[in-house]
């Protein structure tokens, strides 16, 4: 028998088990051999298939008709949940289309193990929704509802900073006193949590968890403020109307920039509006451009070529954020100082849930033996260096930036279920 841990992600999921009696955990393939799978889905309009993940961004990018969605998890707890959005010929709900992808992992599940799935634990942020404890709630509730009508029938949670901890705390042999930094897609966490092989053995860890933050701080909120500093201006964020009394409307270049409200743009009424934009700007080039991303539906593909600049700058020191498609060609050069200004005050955000969770355990930095980093976002220099600094002595573990929370999830679904 197989236990099963699933880290639906913002960007990617992994789907983690473990088996009785012992044994190390390890990740499913999920697509081909990629254990990793981006929280991607595309509604083809031409062969009315769905595909998930990589296959997803593929078919959007080649230029298929049809639509693309990612980062659903970011809706959980807003009210977009409530909201339906066109998909084809039909209207479909937030938590049926988050459900469309959590029955995709299930079906892999099930290939593997040759039974039905029912039993899972699923990871959750620390806060899915930053001082909101009823929308927190809610958003949990709302992704196990759509677990359970995929048909896992025995749902349960473990935050994804404690799960990262598991794993790695499966792998020392002697006790530590850790901070885990995870750094998602959508959100951050940080928990103060002391670990060893003894305590691993404990079915009721409660008295080793110091102290768990949260905050609403991910790598797509880093993508939407570069994006914002550097391509919206080529689209017309900052012009002019032509008699110079007001600017464009900042709203939807912020919603152009931000992945899971991209969509929502996609309407008539937009079209219409971009292009008496452009009739009334002093820079009409620039809001042509915007026309021609909401005419063609580009603007994912315009988000993606922001991430991958991004990604780049985590090694070099600039770059360049570069798009062409017919009709378009956008080129931009960006410095990782550039990125950094831009986004100075999503890392301070940072800083400031790390110097919480360290009051609320009530530790000083210099307690802290063990810094645990996991989540694409902590590969970000400036991230890297806020979650490091304060603790010049800790040994920095660079877990599995993707894995080890499925990974985590897994040895807890273990002891869960077993």
């Amino acid at each position: 028998m197989l236990h099963a841990g699933l880290d639906f992600g913002t960007t990617n999921s992994t789907l983690g088990v473990c088996g009785e009696g012992g044994g190390a955990p390890r990740l499913l393939a999920l697509e081909g051999e990629h254990r990793t799978i981006p929280s991607a889905l595309f509604f083809s309009l031409e062969d009315g298939r769905t595909y998930f993940g990589r296959a997803a961004v593929h078919e959007y990018v080649d230029g298929a008709e049809g639509r693309f969605m990612r980062a659903l998890k970011s809706i959980l707890g807003t009210r977009l949940m409530g909201e339906t959005t066109l998909v084809g010929r039909e209207r479909l709900g937030f938590e049926a289309l988050i459900g469309r992808f959590l029955a995709h992992l299930k079906g892999k599940l099930e290939a593997e193990t040759g039974a039905p799935a029912g039993a899972c634990v699923f990871g959750r942020p620390v806060r899915f929704v930053d001082e909101d404890d009823a929308a927190d709630a809610k958003a949990e509730a709302q992704l196990a509802s759509a677990a359970r009508a995929q048909g896992f029938t025995h749902v349960e949670f473990q935050f994804e900073p404690v799960a990262a901890a598991l794993y790695y705390e499966s792998r020392i042999a002697e006790e530590r006193l850790a901070l885990v930094v995870d750094i998602g897609g959508g959100t951050s966490d940080f928990t103060v949590v002391r670990l060893s092989p003894e305590r691993a053995r404990h079915p009721d860890r409660r008295d080793d968890l110091l102290a768990s933050t949260g905050v609403h701080v991910g790598g797509t909120d880093f993508d939407r403020l570069l994006n914002i500093a550097t391509l919206q201006p080529l689209l017309g964020l900052g012009s002019a109307t032509a008699d110079g009394k007001r600017q464009m409307p900042v709203w939807y270049f912020n919603d152009l920039a931000t992945w899971h409200r991209v969509n929502f743009l996609y309407t008539p009424k937009v079209a219409r509006d971009a292009a008496d934009l452009k009739r009334e700007a002093a820079e009409p080039e620039k809001l042509g451009r915007f026309a021609h991303v909401i005419r063609h539906r580009s603007g994912h593909r315009l988000a993606g070529a922001v991430e991958t600049a991004k990604i780049a700058l985590t090694d070099a020191a600039e770059t360049a954020i570069r798009h062409r498609e017919p009709g378009l060609a956008l080129e931009t050069a960006v410095s990782r100082e550039d990125f950094e200004r831009a986004t100075a005050e999503l890392v301070a955000r940072i800083e400031a849930a790390i110097d919480a969770a360290l009051a609320a355990a009530g530790v000083k930095p210099d307690a802290i033996e063990t810094v645990i980093l996991t989540g694409g976002g902590a590969q970000v220099p400036a991230v890297f260096r806020a979650a490091t600094g304060r603790f010049p002595a800790a040994e920095i573990a660079r877990s599995d930036a993707f894995g080890s929370v499925g990974l985590g999830l897994a040895l807890d679904a273990r002891r869960r279920f077993g």
